[in-house]
């Protein structure tokens, strides 16, 4: 049987005679042991400390409650609400809260104040962040502030205090815009494609048609999609404002349909488009491919599934599903074979990636990452395309309903205007 480390301490005597329970080192005393008001002041404190999911800190006056104890309690309940998913605003803010850690973990919290706040703003502006960036970092460590006062933790006057101070405005702060993510070209995306796996180079020819998030393509399973139509219809479980009560809707045409066709006769939990395939397809083309007798050298699979002669296991087997993160590398590594750097910054035949980046120099290497950072480009780039797209043949509000937004707002973030659009006005009536 497990041990448990956190059981609901016992109700006790104490030598004075009254009831006593302890948390986290401190003493609450009761009443007299074994009367009703002591029985129900101990479902009271235990009910509180339940209700704190039996914090570590749980009953540590507010004077006493450092920058590092807050910290622990709200990942911790970030863990819990948000997840680890690849996504999850729980990494964010692990990344925004760290240097709040570093500068003032043993401060009390109660005592974080604008001067502090803008002290880690000026730091986070002087590492070169965005100034989009930086207020995204700041709102969510002002979330760690106004979770703790809404658990008694701290003061609410802190959080009150906090929230008065300003974001950084455009061309009033040394911290540089970040740049407007834009559709990708057509010519750009087929040049790519002809890099990638056949799985992944799919995930990416649906996502354009459909205009569909990143995860959501990752995600799709055959359970989800309505076939009943002559535009099959996928309705998400799991999608990015699930949590608002929003419901997602894709529509999938005829092109679209022709490349699910060959997925859809698998299990129907089962994501359409796996990793697993993806390596089981490239073994199989190399073992077509493969120069060396067949009763020579290992057998087919033997080296990737047992790690060589020795028997080793493989460090990592392929997965059951794509994350952001996998579809997002397999692309990126496609646009860097699709457009390597010129010479000397291009990583020469049979060298490692290690020893390539060993091999330049400071100025070349940032040479080399500029270069990558302008001849990539990520999934969500393919969204912005149908979403312009869509907006210039159909209209706003189809473009709108296309990508499930529930403003048009925000949608005007997707789709950019249709320049021919106004020069036309401008011929007829300017």
């Amino acid at each position: 049987m497990p041990i448990l480390t956190k059981s609901i301490p016992k109700y006790r005597k104490h030598s004075s005679g009254s009831a006593r329970v302890t948390f986290n080192g401190r003493d609450y005393l009761l009443g007299p042991w074994n009367s009703k008001t002591s029985i129900r002041e101990y479902d009271r404190i235990v009910a509180e400390y339940l209700a704190s999911g039996r914090s570590p800190t749980f009953g540590i006056e507010s004077e006493s409650y450092t920058v590092a104890m807050l910290i622990r309690d709200y990942l911790r309940h970030c863990k819990a609400y948000y997840g680890t998913g690849a996504s999850s605003d729980y990494h964010n803010t692990k990344s925004a809260v760290r240097l709040l850690r570093d500068l003032y973990a043993e401060h009390d919290a109660a005592e974080v104040g604008p001067v502090a706040f803008k002290a880690i703003r000026q730091k986070l502006v002087d590492t070169g962040r965005t100034r989009q960036g930086i207020n995204k970092s700041m709102r969510l460590m002002l979330r760690a502030f106004k979770w703790g006062a809404g658990e008694a933790k701290i003061p609410a006057e802190v959080f009150e205090t906090l929230r008065l101070i300003p974001s950084l405005k455009r061309k009033h702060t040394d911290a540089p815009e970040s740049e407007k993510v834009t559709p990708v070209a057509d010519e750009v995306v087929e040049v790519t494609i002809s890099e990638l796996s056949p799985i992944v180079a799919d995930m990416v020819r649906l996502q354009r048609l459909i205009g569909c998030r990143p995860a959501e393509v990752c995600n799709l399973t055959p359970s989800s999609i309505d076939r009943s139509d002559d535009v099959w219809v996928a309705t998400l479980a799991e999608h990015k404002t699930a949590h608002h009560g929003h419901t997602r809707t894709l529509f999938i045409g005829p092109k679209a349909q022709a490349i699910l066709e060959p997925y859809l006769l698998r299990d129907d939990d089962l994501c359409l488009f796996r990793p697993c395939d993806a390596v089981a397809l490239r073994r199989q083309r190399d073992s077509e491919n493969r120069t060396t007798p067949l009763s020579c050298g290992n057998r087919p699979g033997l080296k990737h599934d047992q790690g060589g002669l020795k028997g080793r296991k493989a460090k990592k087997t392929p997965g059951r599903a794509y994350t952001t993160c996998s579809y997002r590398r397999a692309i990126h590594n496609a646009c860097d074979r699709a457009f390597p750097a010129p010479a000397p910054l291009a990583q020469r035949l049979g060298e490692s990636v290690t020893a390539h980046r060993r091999r330049l120099s400071e100025s070349q290497l940032n040479d080399f990452k500029s270069w990558q950072s302008e001849h990539r480009w990520s999934p969500n780039r393919l969204r912005h395309a149908k979403a312009t797209e869509t907006r210039k043949a159909f209209g706003l509000e189809a473009a709108q309903v296309t990508l499930g937004h529930s403003s048009a707002d925000i949608t005007q973030n997707y789709a950019q205007r249709d320049e021919e659009l106004g020069k036309r006005v401008a011929r007829q009536a300017g």
